[in-house]
């Protein structure tokens, strides 16, 4: 590592009890999606001590930060997210589960390190710049809130935010530590509400209209539509109200949340159309009327072998973080609680022989912590899922990371990733985080020519065009 990027880590391990702070702060205070009031003021105020300018309700979002420093390009983009999800309290460094608050909510998906980690590498990079002022180049720190539902960055998609700049980067917190590859699902969410006319079911049901009927009608036809779509495609629904507690009643208004995918963008647009279409065949067979809302939306991701390449090389000059019998110890028995996972990794389900690699390091799933780098692996592959950084991506090169914030087998949304997530395992995941990822950003400003190659491969990988999921009109709504 050079004597420049080994200043980056360094700044970030002198400054790493701000760092760890900010997480424990958005940790113990878990907001949802779009209701995240005080991880936006934490990070706002942060970013403004830091020396950044700051823009709060950044692109007509309340929850939305941004944060800015330099001056001249590239622009260097650094994604942040700070929500939580429900119904997952658990307190911190324990191995059962314990809700704090029986029903609230959690950081099951690790964005109190996920921000935090971002949010270092963005200061970082500030530094940099600030020790070096005659170097042009501008980094930017995006707090976007949503990520569970809101899908903030598909929003700033549509006004075409990301555009602006010459590259991305971003992480997540999983149970291994690896470049990641490959695609995702699209995704979009739409609220049917049926509105009827309420009756006595039994005294005269004949001038009642069902909205339950409805909404059950426009579910049995989905189930008749799944025959005929691409085996890529995926339907989702819950009932949102199923019309009250009386049964004698008949139901005048019923509201199913549906959640349509597809690999790319453009054919989930499409199946849309055809769930509209059942709705209003459901509507039509029950004499009843519905409204329609767009909640969100996400584009598949367009992965970036060249910036892939680049957080690899700076994954392996970063080293990973070392852990205290302590850690292991808690570590070893929070995985007892999980599934043994024995080839953990991404490329493990596309490629054999590292599936094989990673089953010895990891010792078949048996080690608690997966202490290990992944081998480098490209896919234009397909993973289920969904994430709106999949929008960035196809605006700007993009690339993201993922560390061992979490015990092997841990999975996604759990009480188990709340409790590792507020530990020293967590913190130690968003610095090695933030470490690899102010390195990159650092190599793309300082190497015109990686970046360049950047940006043409982007450029043949999304020649098919945008197609952005983000209906005309449409707001971010919280459910």
């Amino acid at each position: 590592m050079d004597s420049i990027k080994q200043c980056a880590v360094e700044y970030i391990d002198r400054n790493k009890k701000i760092f760890t702070g900010i997480s424990d702060e958005i940790w113990a205070n878990p907001e949802l999606s779009l209701k995240e009031f005080k991880a936006e003021k934490v990070y706002a105020e942060a970013l403004k001590n830091a020396g950044f300018e700051v823009t709060e309700g950044a692109f007509g979002i309340e929850t939305a930060v941004m944060g800015k420093f330099g001056h001249g390009r590239p622009y260097i983009g650094i994604l942040g997210e700070y929500d939580a999800l429900s119904g997952l309290s658990q307190e911190k460094g324990i191995a059962e589960h314990r809700p704090i608050t029986e029903g609230g909510n959690g950081h099951g998906c690790g964005h109190n390190m996920l921000g935090a980690g971002a949010f270092a590498a963005a200061c970082a990079v500030r530094a940099y710049l600030a020790e070096n002022p005659d170097r042009e180049g501008t980094v930017f720190f995006y707090g976007c809130p949503g990520e569970e539902g809101g899908a903030s960055k598909a929003f700033f998609a549509r006004d075409g935010v990301w555009a602006e700049l010459d590259a991305a980067l971003t992480w997540h917190p999983e149970d291994v530590n690896e470049v990641r590859t490959g695609t995702c699902n699209s995704c979009i969410q739409i609220l049917y509400d049926f509105h009827g006319v309420s009756a006595h079911a039994a005294g005269d049901p004949w001038d009642g209209r069902s909205a339950l009927d409805a909404a059950e009608l426009m579910n049995t036809g989905v189930q008749y539509l799944r025959e005929h779509m691409t085996s890529d495609c995926r339907v989702h629904y819950a009932f949102l109200n199923a019309g009250g507690v009386s049964p004698n009643v008949v139901q005048d208004r019923a509201s199913v949340l549906y959640m349509i995918r597809s690999i790319d963008v453009k054919d989930s647009v499409k199946l849309v159309e055809r769930v509209d279409k059942i709705a209003a065949g459901a509507a039509m067979m029950t004499e009843t009327t519905f409204t329609r809302q767009f909640i969100d939306g996400t584009a598949n991701l367009v992965p970036n072998f060249t910036l892939e390449e680049l957080l690899y090389r700076n994954f392996e000059e970063v080293g990973l973080p070392e852990y205290t019998e302590e850690e292991l110890t808690f570590a070893q028995a929070l995985r007892a609680t999980c599934n043994e996972n024995p080839a953990p990794g991404t490329a493990s389900k596309f490629d054999d022989a590292i599936a094989r690699r990673a089953a010895e390091l990891s010792d078949h799933g048996k080690k608690a912590i997966n202490d290990f780098l992944m081998p480098l692996y490209h896919s234009t592959g397909f993973r289920a899922g969904s994430t709106d950084v999949g929008d960035v991506s196809w605006q700007t090169p993009t690339a993201q990371i993922h560390c061992a914030g979490f015990v092997s087998g841990a999975a996604g949304h759990s009480w188990q990733n709340v409790s590792c997530g507020g530990s020293t395992i967590g913190h130690k995941a968003l610095l090695e985080a933030g470490k690899v990822l102010a390195c990159t950003a650092i190599d793309l400003m300082r190497d015109p020519e990686v970046l360049a190659k950047a940006k043409e491969e982007f450029k043949e990988r999304t020649a098919g065009g945008y197609v952005c999921p983000i209906e005309d009109g449409a707001v971010p709504t919280a459910l």
